[in-house]
């Protein structure tokens, strides 16, 4: 391989860099701190679904899934994945 073939590649890999900062690396960032909110989400937190309901966490099921009052007495069960904000978080029981 000479140099000029050498050369041809440079931009190639300056571009996959480039993209690697700007598009891959923030989406994988997004991703975690996304997976961090919904591992933290307990009993009482005030919640938005990816769907819009606005509701509050009644109880927190194995299997990836919440019961979430969405009006009074109303419960709907849901993927704990959909979460796409926390508007108001409860403070953990205070140990005695």
């Amino acid at each position: 391989m000479d140099s000029s073939a050498i050369a041809q590649f440079v931009p190639l890999i300056l571009i996959f860099g480039i993209m690697y900062f700007l598009l891959i690396r923030p989406q994988q960032k997004k991703v975690k701190e996304h997976q961090k909110m919904v591992a933290a989400l307990r009993r009482g937190d005030q919640i938005v679904t990816q769907g819009g309901l606005i509701g509050k966490v009644s109880k927190v099921k194995e299997g990836g899934e919440l019961e979430v009052e969405i009006a009074e007495g109303v419960r709907v069960r849901i993927v704990q994945t959909t979460v796409a904000q926390v508007l108001s978080k409860t403070e953990p029981a205070a140990e005695a």
